[in-house]
């Protein structure tokens, strides 16, 4: 991928289970120090909203990060894949829109983040509720690894036919952004006029009828 380092834009921790996630979260303090604003779902959704997680670079600064809006999200269900059919929630993740810059300790350089990033940090955040609950460790691991690159690989072929364009409000402002749908849920991403990108993904709940805005307190998903 010309323009999104995985290891600029580092994954939610798929590796874990999903209901270890909590207690990685519920912190707002990390949110306050992102040198960028963060997106949500605008005042039209009136539903529950809460946070996830952050990804910081090796200095500590944070480049990207994710806060849910409907029913927090489990893979504790009796679906194949977790796919609890009541579960209707949507995650969006901003990431910083940052240019082609030195790492940390000045011996190299970290590539730009772009919509790539975004889509790819969906494709996998989705996964991280997806995984077949019910796989046996080596095999689940397998498929994890496996379904990872398949989102990497699609994220960077945002063009292709796995991806169609969804015209969604962002600030109010009409917005295109690159859209697709799996078995497992909605991914979707693009970008805005504050400087960041916007990746998104959920399930049960229609991506068609979303729309976004900055978020004017974080407190208020610090539930």
């Amino acid at each position: 991928m010309e323009t999104t380092s995985r290891v600029g834009a580092q994954a939610p921790a798929a590796g874990g289970t999903a209901e270890a996630m909590p207690s990685a979260r519920r912190t707002v303090d990390s949110y306050l120090l992102a040198p960028f604003p963060w997106y949500g779902l605008d005042e039209a959704f009136t539903g529950e909203r809460w946070l996830m997680q952050v990804g910081t670079a090796a200095d500590g600064t944070v480049e990207h990060g994710s806060i849910g809006h409907g029913d927090e999200p489990s893979v504790r269900s009796d679906g194949p894949f977790g796919n609890n059919e009541k579960e209707r929630f949507a995650a969006v993740v901003t990431v910083a829109a940052n240019p082609v810059r030195r790492s940390p300790d000045g011996t190299g350089l970290l590539e730009a983040t772009s919509v790539s990033s975004a889509a790819w940090l969906a494709g996998v955040g989705l996964l991280t509720f997806t995984w077949p609950s019910q796989m046996d460790h080596t095999l689940r691991d397998d498929w994890l690894d496996q379904q990872t690159e398949t989102a990497w690989v699609l994220a960077d072929d945002l063009q292709g036919e796995d991806w169609s364009t969804l015209s969604l409000p962002v600030d109010g402002v009409p917005t295109s952004f690159h859209y697709r749908e799996s078995e497992f849920g909605w991914v979707l991403a693009g970008s805005t006029e504050e400087g960041v990108h916007l990746g998104a993904y959920g399930r049960g709940m229609s991506a068609y009828g979303l729309g976004f805005s900055v978020v004017k307190d974080i407190h208020e998903y610090a539930g």
